[in-house]
């Protein structure tokens, strides 16, 4: 693996876990802790996506996407783990 395909990773692993984190926490979840649920999230996207028979293109704005996706669905499935039913901020 190259450098460049290193920094491919990281780049979307931050995006993707940044656009995540906001979305289901109203914040980011740090730098490191964005990387990784953007990474575990483009494995989870790239897995189930093509199951679902989802085929959003090639480039980076897809993959992007793609890993955003697969990291909310990590994300949820944690917040319902730990019992926490609604959504911050919700008031509930």
């Amino acid at each position: 693996m190259s450098g460049e395909n290193l920094l491919i990773i990281l780049v979307i692993g931050l995006a993707a876990g940044w656009l995540a984190g906001v979305i289901v926490q109203g914040t980011g979840l740090g730098i490191i802790g964005d990387i990784l649920v953007g990474i575990v999230g483009a494995f989870i996207g790239g897995w189930q996506m093509p199951r679902l028979h989802i085929h959003l293109g090639a480039g980076l704005v897809a993959a992007i996407v793609n890993a955003t996706i697969g990291a909310l669905l990590l994300l949820i499935v944690i917040k319902f783990a730990r019992g926490e039913r609604h959504w911050r901020g919700s008031g509930g």
